[in-house]
């Protein structure tokens, strides 16, 4: 794909100020789109959002994907043809904290969307932002496929499960003609865990590597035997905007797609961990801290084949890469310096 299919098209992004969303911000500003952010104030403090001053190029909106009214409002004023579909609270152990928080965001935040969707006639395309988590985890050694059972454990990932079934139920029940197609182009995303500079959440494990090595202390790792598919954030964000595209063209590529790395990349904590000290260099170390903590996936894995056969995809930048990437951003931003430039660059170099 290339970006300039977005050149002069109106998209309607929720969740913009978190990671993904400022990420995702910049480069549909970048490909020239006109884009509307619906979301609440950035998550963290610092914020990517914040820091690069991406709201400088869109137009921001401060509201609540639980406030119905509200997101419609925004929705009448922008007539959006793309709408993707990104805010969530998406950290597991805050799930296990705040579970009611966590279902009316992300379950009501999605009726919400798609009951804004179902009232505004401009909208041509829809991708829904779930996870990887959304599969009943059997802990087994292959990969989930799309048609797995959705029945994700705990408050979070379970949340997300119920998100697939809303725009499920919304796609046949309203989005759906009489004869069967669709009127408009409309998928689920199922992607793994990203990484990338910028991200300042909580519980994360690239972060609290970030954190500890700025403050040149040793990282803790609660659980480095955890085995997940990691992949640089760039990658899913691409995705998203290729099925967008791809539907928008022909409703039949409307469906769910995972969106993971290849199977080299799924990585124990522990390894990854052990890549980000290398590649941060400095001395740094880190130190196994189990904490027992809340029932997380031990072992999770994503099958990819059908996005490669529907669209001839492949991940462009593997785990090392992606390592690298972080460090490069993590520095300049530590050092002070253009860290909006480094972002830039860091898109520019992804789409070569």
């Amino acid at each position: 794909m290339t970006l300039s299919f977005y050149q002069g098209k109106k998209v309607f992004i929720t969740g913009h100020t978190g990671f993904k969303g400022a990420w995702m911000c910049k480069i549909l500003t970048h490909a020239g789109a006109e884009v509307t952010g619906y979301a609440l104030q950035a998550p963290t403090d610092p914020s990517l959002f914040d820091l690069c001053k991406v709201g400088a190029d869109m137009h921001s909106i401060e509201g609540d994907v639980r406030d119905l009214d509200s997101m419609y409002k925004a929705f009448v004023e922008a007539k959006p043809e793309i709408v993707l579909h990104l805010a969530a609270q998406p950290i597991v152990r805050e799930s296990y904290r705040d579970p009611v928080y966590t279902y009316a965001t992300n379950v009501m935040g999605t009726v919400n969307l798609m009951d804004c969707v179902r009232r505004c006639d401009s909208v041509r395309s829809v991708v829904n932002v779930t996870t990887d988590k959304v599969y009943l985890n059997r802990e087994w050694d292959w990969g989930y496929r799309e048609n797995e059972e959705l029945n994700g454990f705990d408050p979070y990932s379970n949340s997300k499960s119920c998100s697939e079934l809303v725009t499920r139920s919304f796609r046949d029940s309203f989005f759906t003609e009489k004869d069967g197609t669709l009127k408009f182009g409309i998928s689920t995303a199922r992607a793994g865990n990203v990484i990338g500079g910028g991200d300042f959440a909580p519980d994360r494990i690239i972060p609290d590597c970030v954190r500890a090595a700025i403050r040149q202390e040793e990282i803790v790792v609660r659980n480095p035997f955890s085995v997940r598919p990691y992949q640089h954030v760039l990658e899913p964000l691409f995705v998203y905007l290729m099925i967008a595209e791809r539907q928008y063209r022909d409703v039949s590529y409307s469906g769910s797609y995972n969106v993971g790395p290849d199977e080299s990349d799924c990585r124990k904590t522990g390894e990854l961990v052990d890549l980000f000290v290398k590649t941060w260099g400095e001395g740094l170390t880190w130190i196994n801290r189990y904490d027992g903590g809340p029932h997380e996936a031990q072992f999770l894995k994503l099958d990819c084949s059908k996005l490669k056969g529907t669209f001839g995809w492949k991940p462009k930048w593997n785990i090392d890469t992606a390592i690298e990437k972080v460090v490069e951003w993590s520095k300049c931003y530590r050092d002070g310096g253009d860290i909006r430039a480094c972002m830039e660059r860091q898109i520019a170099d992804f789409i070569k």
